[in-house]
């Protein structure tokens, strides 16, 4: 009898916005054999969150116990919540040769790439640029603007790790990038790796400098109008005094 195959596992990481908890979740939905890893989190769940579904909420408490029983295969610190992924289901989905998708960021993937045990591949998604991201966000997270602007902030660090993922995607259209995924899927479960060539690389490594070209651009014209309107509020007072 023919031993079973393996399951393999596959990482979305991106900035927030980009896209990556869509497109795990169309991959998931149009492709049997796949399952999201379902990560425990101690943030807050959303309106439209189920727990158990999207996430296990779980408290601060309960994960810090998780942590010292070593139960996680990774976990992380993000925006001021933790989210971490357990050994124990995503083995058990493995070994019955299920192929498992995960939604996380740059810190939990560079901890599995860590485990040479695991056949992992990864994809870093990249938006097309920075006003749809921000489009994305505001979509999102509506009348939380101080939420917003922590997740724009962070974007210089989370796409500074691109390069450390197998492939990279840029999704300025989902039903394309979906398509560019699931190709590459399919050839590395055949044995086949598709790396991207050099001038792949290269237009990535530019596209990705010009989004955060334009994200500096913007917090220097807010600094500029803040500084401004300080000088012309200090001006009005004095003369008022």
């Amino acid at each position: 009898m023919a031993k079973e195959k393996r399951g393999m596992m596959f990482v979305l990481s991106s900035p927030s916005g980009a896209g990556k908890t869509t497109l795990t979740k169309k991959i998931a939905k149009n492709n049997k054999n796949f399952t999201i890893s379902i990560s425990h989190t101690t943030r807050k769940p959303r309106s439209n969150e189920i727990n158990g579904r999207d996430y296990k909420f779980v408290s601060v408490q309960e994960f810090n116990t998780l942590v010292k029983k070593n139960n996680f295969f990774e976990y992380a610190n993000i925006f001021g919540n933790y989210y971490g992924t357990l050994k124990k289901p995503v083995l058990e989905l493995l070994s019955l040769g299920r192929d498992v998708l995960f939604d996380i960021d740059w810190q939990g993937t560079q901890q599995l790439k860590r485990i040479k045990s695991l056949s992992l591949v990864t994809f870093f998604i990249l938006p097309p640029n920075i006003q749809a991201l921000k489009k994305r966000l505001l979509n999102r997270h509506k009348g939380q603007e101080e939420l917003i602007e922590k997740r724009m902030d962070n974007f210089n660090e989370e796409t500074s790790h691109w390069n450390e993922y197998n492939y990279v995607f840029v999704n300025d259209d989902l039903d394309t990038c979906y398509e560019k995924i699931l190709n590459v899927i399919k050839s590395e479960k055949r044995g086949i790796s598709q790396n991207q060539n050099t001038n792949e690389i290269e237009k990535k490594n530019k596209r990705v400098n010009r989004i955060i070209f334009h994200i500096a651009q913007q917090f220097y014209k807010t600094f500029h109008y803040l500084i401004l309107l300080v000088f012309y509020l200090s001006q009005y007072l004095s003369f008022s005094l």
